[in-house]
């Protein structure tokens, strides 16, 4: 897949914004993030039912130039026609400032998982019939087969809880011309207990206990051991960057320097849905 339009847009780093934040929260985040100087906010949604896409739209009439990215639409609650619909509505107004980012969720959150695969072939032709262009929306995979699909039928992957090894295989699995985009998370405090703890009380809860996770960071060559009893101080460290800007801005680079095209940066606060503002003004300075 070549890289044109939305892809051009979404700069090297961009901002990810957790649901835990309300709408109003998150629109005004973005706002805030756009006149920093980042190109892209993502939006997590978890298993939210969004088909409306109603915040992504509310951004983009609120921003000028900001590229809205879903992270992600789930396809087991959302309806692939519904959503090409809204796609539509938005596309009409936004062009190409709105990447649809879609992924398929975890066996142990949503009834009736079964066949993921087939489930998210089946629906990117949904999207192709209902006019959804494979360079406006990105995949969100981890193993080797999602992976080569999202590089056959979409404008890349946007991959969740990742470490630069993933980065890297991710690059040779896809190939040239496809956008890798990973999420990362980070705590800017050079306290490293505190911000351990802070990393850790996220991470393990609930993401150590789905399988798509383990088994993607067992392929990355973290242990059980690392996986059990919260995370080790290893994977913790890895998957949650904390220290000074400038250390974090460090980490986030190893993702370009493994094949990234573009990270989407989760900040992490002492209380859960603190002010991100201060770590994205201050990393802004090291890295837009």
């Amino acid at each position: 897949m070549t890289t044109h339009g939305v892809s051009a847009r979404l700069g090297r780093f961009g901002a990810w914004l957790n649901p835990v934040y309300s709408d109003d929260a998150r629109t005004a985040v973005a706002i805030k993030a756009e006149a920093l100087g980042y190109p892209t906010v993502w939006l997590g949604f978890g298993r939210a039912c969004v088909s409306d896409l109603a915040l992504a739209e509310r951004i983009l009439d609120a921003t000028d130039t900001l590229v809205v990215g879903t992270a992600i639409v789930n396809m087991w609650t959302n309806d692939p026609g519904d959503v090409a619909a809204s796609y539509r509505r938005i596309a009409a107004r936004h062009g190409g400032r709105f990447l649809l980012g879609i992924g398929i969720g975890h066996p142990e959150s949503v009834a009736g998982y079964r066949q993921p695969y087939a489930t998210m072939a089946n629906y990117l032709d949904r999207l192709d019939a209902g006019g959804v262009p494979p360079g406006h929306r990105i995949l969100a995979a981890l193993g080797p087969r999602a992976l080569r699909l999202a590089a056959d039928r979409t404008l890349g992957t946007h991959p969740y809880l990742v470490v630069p090894g993933h980065t890297r295989a991710a690059r040779q699995i896809a190939g040239t011309g496809v956008i890798i985009a990973p999420e990362h998370k980070v705590v800017l405090d050079t306290d490293q207990d505190r911000a351990r703890s802070i990393g850790r009380a996220f991470v393990c809860d609930p993401y150590l206990k789905l399988s798509n996770y383990i088994g993607s960071l067992r392929r990355c060559g973290f242990t059980d051991a690392d996986i059990s009893g919260g995370g080790s101080d290893r994977l913790i460290d890895a998957l949650v960057l904390h220290g000074s800007a400038d250390v974090i801005a460090t980490g986030l680079r190893a993702h370009l320097d493994a094949g990234a095209d573009h990270v989407a940066i989760q900040v992490l606060t002492s209380d859960g849905g603190g002010d991100p503002m201060p770590t994205y003004a201050q990393l802004a300075r090291m890295l837009l």
